[in-house]
Formats: structure tokens, C-alpha cells, sequence
């Protein structure tokens, strides 16, 4: 039976290759690389068979001859046997149906339809016909379940037989064998894609997908010259200050500063779903969640008034404000499998001589961030189980109070020890269930709602600023509050960005003695280099953003990402890209309205999407080939 079956699943997965080759012909594919993709997956085939039907050589080499004779063994083993049929069957056939509409294996979008399950399957039920779909897999299933047991030879003994347990003995060292003999390239040999999805295996491209999340930017986006990318993309990163190396394909630079002025202290603090929306101070018509943060803000502090969330997730904040590194479509840097060297703005402190801390309220194996943070420059990661004394813990974990209070308990270690210090933070609050300690404001806690978890914030907030006032690090501090994303996902377009807006507010007497506004438009990527501008000392870089206190004449953008869509917003008009190559035009205020679909672009649109393809792309080409960091100093500071 386990011979049967995995000679049925390798004929299966031929079939659908060919199938694919006579469907989708590949138009300019050399001969030779035709020949390859079919030796490729023979290969690919033929490992995954013995791998995938193991389990089922076991049972027939070591279960008792009694057993094996049972009815109800032999009933589990045949509904278990139609079930992974049927399963495996349904994925060839769909996979037919998917590279019919991607030109793909399966891939994260394929991954991504178990998470938006609604709109996925009720779609899939309008375009394809799913109930014939599902009887011909079941017919096919239940007939190679029949066909199996018709190749089963009633053994006398299979406990005291030799030949299956010999069986399973080859198997075994075949399928260890050719399983290292697989390796994640192999079928990435032609520059045409379509041959080396062809190559692919059915089962491995779900894996593949599954595990590294890296979806083929150029496969499915709108690509350029390499050198012409590059080129482009050192413009549009390029600032007075910076001067860039002397690789045309890097966009390394250093930035000056003077580095006789002191290492002023840096307290970031992420804050979970807190968007502009809830902000009187950012426009909210009703009355105000964050009056307590409206007040110093205005009062004392630098509030950016038309910044963007760079996507509507955690992690993509992360990389982000921490990174200033372009959000690409497929999973966000921080869960993909290239990111142990990618170059934030801990690590161009720590190069400059800081202590770096990142202090998350929850779990770190949460999203990755323990894994992102260690790995990429914060020297000390405190999480949940890390914290001393908790009063109050949510779902997610401690409250905002706890996780400021570590952050003060933090500073004044560095403090005392005479080290300058970048200390990160990242709340839980404000999400679901929506709960915080009791008497902390007015509301009733067991009335579980966004808006007191939002007021909670707000008081949390200002009795961390009350709090900090009072340390002596406070005066040489700077102290940024930023938000992670938007609270929720509002309006039509593709990318709806008057939902992505967030607060940005710099807070201390380094920052300056004057409150003002900023408005330049900007995104999540120009955090750090902001941040950093306002120490003022050299550093080198390769972020994307900009400093935008320091050069506000250069023209803000913000480059956006929702589902499997991305865009660049700038000068009232959005540029967006989507799967299989797609381009769409939004124009207007997005401050003022909801921008508007247009099929008759302007001409600054060509320049639009010139600019976003060089950024992605380059982004792209820097993180898959892990180029994305800076080269350690010959001769670090002290």
C-alpha cells in the first residue's frame, strides 16, 4: 500500500507539471531549461513522495499481524487514508486553478487565504465551481483507496515477517538520504519564472511559502534596470548631509554631524493602535480620547501632524520605525528568514557607543519581536516574564503603567552607570479585549471598548511624562511617541491611507524649548532619521526615510502597504501596485477626502511610479541578497 500510494502521489504531481508545461507554455524558454524543470521535479517529486507516505511505511512494517487484520484498525486506516487523499488531490487540482490566475506555485498569497478565510472562500465559491470540484476529488480519492487495499497481500505473520520491516528499512534510508539532497534554489536555474514555478513541487511551494513568507517581488511587481533602480533610488534617498560610498548598488552614505556634541539619551515608545483619529489635537471632531497627550503635546512638545503608518500590523511598524526600511509585500522583514543583520537605528546607536534596551510588554516570541530585536541590535530584551511586578495583565500582557515603569527603572540603571542609552518600548493596552486596571479613569473597565482602552493610554502616558519630569536624565532625553499602526482599517481604496495616519510627538528639553507642528508629509521610515538628526552626530546609514525637521523643503512621501498591495503617496496623489503587475492612480487630500480612483492620470503620476518601482525594487534587491546593513567600524567609539 505505502509503494502504491507514493507511486500514485509522484504520477499525480507529473501529471499537473505537464499539465502546467501544456497550459502555459513558457515563450521564451530555452530548450534545455524545458528539459531541466522536468528533472527538477522528478527530483523535487520523488523526495517528497517517500517523505510524505513514511508514516504509512511504518504502520505497515511494525503493527501486529492481529491488529492489521482488525476491523477497526483497518477502518481508521481507511478513512485516514481517503482524508489525506482527498486533501492532497484538492491541492493539486486547486493549484491548477491558482497558477491559473497567478502564474504560480503556491505562495504567501495561497498561505494568506487562511487568514482572510470570509472573503476568500465565499469568492472562490462565485468563480470556480467547488461542488464538482469536490465530488471528482472524492471519487478519486475513494478509488486510490480501493486500488491500495486491492495491492494489500493478506501476510500470515507480519509480526515475525522479515520483508516489511526490511521495506521500511530502505525506504527510510532513501527518503533521509535524497531529503538532503534538496536545496531551496533548485528550481530558480531559468530567467524565465514561469519554468522554475513549473520545476516546482506542489507540497514543497506550500512549505516554502509557509516558512519564509518571502513572496517574488519581481515575479508579481513592476520592476526596472537594476542599475537604473539604484540610481534612482540614491536620488530619492539622497540628502545634503549624506555622502554616499562608491558602490553605484548600495545606499550606504554617511551622514555628518558633529561628533563633539554630547550623546543625548533616546526613549522611544511604540504605542499599539493608536491612530491620529483619537487625537483632538490631530483633528478628531468628536470629543477627544487623548486629552492629557493633546495638552502636552501642544504645550511642550514637536507633534507631526501628517504622518503615516507605513501597513496596519505590528510588525510592520517594526520595521518601519526601527528599520526605515519600505514595506514589501509578502510578510514583513521582522517574520521573514534573511533579517539576522538588517541594519535599525539601535544598531547605529550601539555603533555610536549607546546602551540599547527594548522592553516589550508581551511575549517575545510574539510576531518575533524577541528574535527581531536580539538579533539586530538592542543588547538587552526584556519581555513579559522578565518584568519584576505586575499590578495589572491583560490577554496581551502588562499594562501600560507596568511596562513605563520599567522603562523609568531602565533609564535610571544606564543613568547612574554614567551610559548613554536608547531604551525602545511596546504597549499591549490598547487592544483586544480592551482591558486596564480599575480607577484609572472614569469609565467602567468591565465595559470592554476601544475608547476607554485608548483614554487608559492617554493616562498612562501623561503619568509617564509626570513621572520622567522629575528624573535627572529627563533634561539631556529625547522622548518619541509613535504609534505602531492605525487602530482599524477604514475607506475603499486598495490602500486606504486616511486610516494609516498616526501621531508622532517628541517630547524634553533636548528637543527643544519651543512647542511647534510639524506638517510635512511624511511616513514611519523618516522616524529614525528624525530621531537621529536631532542628536546630531555622525552616523552612517542605509534607511530610506529622512530627516524631517532638518529638511522639510524635500518633498514627504509615505510608502504604504496593505494585504498584497503597495504604493507611494505623495503631492495629493498615490501611485498603487499590485499582484500580477497591476498599477492604480488615486488622487486627493486624504486629509480632507476620500482619494478617488482616476483612469486618466496626470503626468507627474509617470514620475510617481518610476520613483515607487526604483524604492521597492532596490528594497527588495537589498534584503533578499542581505545587503541591507551597515559594515561594522574599523574603530568603534567609546
Amino acid at each position: 500500500m505505502p509503494l502504491f500510494f507514493a507511486t500514485a502521489f509522484f504520477a499525480a504531481s507529473q501529471l499537473l507539471r505537464f499539465s502546467l508545461l501544456g497550459l502555459f507554455p513558457p515563450a521564451n524558454a530555452p530548450g534545455r531549461d524545458l528539459v531541466k524543470a522536468i528533472l527538477v521535479g522528478i527530483h523535487l517529486d520523488l523526495v517528497v513522495a517517500l517523505v510524505l507516505f513514511w508514516p504509512l511505511a511504518c504502520v505497515v512494517g511494525l503493527v501486529s499481524e492481529k491488529r492489521w487484520n482488525g476491523k477497526i484498525f483497518r477502518g481508521f486506516l481507511s478513512i485516514g487514508s481517503f482524508v489525506g487523499w482527498f486533501a492532497l488531490i484538492f491541492l493539486l487540482v486547486a493549484e491548477g486553478f491558482f497558477f491559473d490566475e497567478f502564474q504560480s506555485r503556491y505562495n504567501t498569497v495561497a498561505i494568506d487565504y487562511l487568514i482572510f478565510p470570509h472573503e476568500v472562500f465565499v469568492n472562490i465559491w462565485e468563480v470556480y465551481p467547488v461542488p464538482t470540484v469536490i465530488a471528482i476529488v472524492c471519487a478519486i480519492a475513494a478509488t486510490l483507496v480501493w486500488l491500495g487495499w486491492r495491492r494489500v497481500r493478506k501476510v500470515e505473520s507480519l509480526s515475525d515477517s522479515i520483508p516489511p520491516r526490511m521495506g521500511l528499512t530502505v525506504w527510510t534510508i532513501m527518503a533521509l538520504i535524497l531529503a538532503f539532497t534538496v536545496f531551496r534554489d533548485e528550481t530558480r536555474f531559468s530567467r524565465e519564472r514561469t519554468v522554475n514555478e513549473i520545476a516546482s513541487n506542489t507540497l514543497i511551494s506550500v512549505l516554502n511559502a509557509w516558512v519564509t513568507r518571502n513572496l517574488d517581488y519581481p515575479a508579481f511587481y513592476p520592476t526596472m534596470k537594476r542599475e537604473e533602480a539604484f540610481a534612482r533610488a540614491r536620488k530619492l534617498v539622497a540628502t545634503p548631509d549624506a555622502t554616499f560610498t562608491a558602490d553605484p548598488n548600495s545606499l550606504q552614505r554617511h551622514i555628518e554631524g558633529d561628533p563633539s556634541k554630547p550623546r543625548l539619551n533616546m526613549v522611544l515608545l511604540l504605542e499599539e493602535s493608536l491612530g491620529s483619529e483619537f487625537w483632538g489635537s490631530l483633528g478628531r471632531k468628536e470629543p477627544s480620547l487623548m486629552p492629557k497627550m493633546d495638552a502636552l503635546a501642544l504645550k511642550e512638545g514637536v507633534l507631526f501632524d501628517h504622518l503615516y503608518a507605513d501597513g496596519n500590523r505590528t510588525i510592520r511598524g517594526y520595521e518601519a520605525v526601527f528599520s526605515s526600511f519600505p514595506p514589501l509585500p509578502g510578510d514583513s522583514i521582522v517574520a521573514r528568514d534573511r533579517s539576522e543583520n538588517v541594519e535599525t537605528i539601535a544598531r547605529a546607536m550601539g555603533r555610536d557607543g549607546y546602551d540599547t534596551t527594548f522592553i516589550y510588554a508581551g511575549r517575545g516570541l510574539f510576531d518575533g519581536t524577541g528574535a527581531f530585536v536580539k538579533a539586530n541590535g538592542w543588547t538587552n530584551f526584556v519581555e513579559l516574564k522578565d518584568f519584576k511586578k505586575i499590578t495589572f495583565k491583560t490577554s496581551w500582557g502588562a499594562c501600560n503603567e507596568d511596562l513605563y515603569d520599567r522603562v523609568l527603572e531602565e533609564c535610571r540603571d544606564r543613568f547612574q552607570r554614567k551610559l548613554p542609552f536608547f531604551v525602545t518600548s511596546m504597549s499591549v493596552s490598547n487592544h483586544k479585549p480592551y482591558t486596564y486596571p480599575t480607577g484609572r479613569i472614569e469609565e467602567n473597565p468591565m465595559k470592554h471598548s476601544r475608547a476607554n482602552a485608548v483614554k487608559y493610554t492617554d493616562y498612562a502616558l501623561a503619568r509617564f511624562f509626570e513621572q520622567a519630569r522629575k528624573e535627572p536624565f529627563w533634561t539631556n532625553t529625547i522622548f518619541a511617541v509613535v504609534a505602531d499602526h492605525g487602530a482599524r482599517v477604514y475607506g475603499s481604496q486598495t490602500i486606504p491611507i486616511r486610516s494609516y495616519e498616526i501621531p508622532v510627538v517628541l517630547f524634553g528639553p533636548a528637543v527643544g524649548p519651543t512647542p511647534r507642528r510639524v506638517t510635512t508629509p511624511g511616513c514611519q521610515l523618516d522616524v529614525a532619521p528624525t530621531l537621529l538628526g536631532l542628536i546630531g552626530r555622525p552616523y552612517d546609514s542605509y534607511f530610506f526615510g529622512h530627516d524631517l525637521l532638518k529638511w522639510p523643503e524635500l518633498p514627504g512621501r509615505a510608502l504604504l502597504h496593505h494585504n498584497r498591495s503597495i504604493g507611494i503617496f505623495r503631492d495629493e496623489s498615490m501611485v498603487i501596485f499590485s499582484l500580477n503587475k497591476k498599477v492604480e492612480y488615486f488622487v486627493g487630500d486624504p486629509k480632507k477626502v476620500q482619494m478617488h480612483r482616476t483612469t486618466e492620470p496626470k503626468p507627474e503620476f509617470k514620475v510617481l511610479e518610476e520613483d515607487a518601482t526604483a524604492l521597492f525594487q532596490v528594497a527588495d534587491d537589498l534584503y533578499m541578497n542581505r545587503k541591507f546593513n551597515v559594515a561594522p567600524s574599523a574603530n568603534p567609539p567609546r
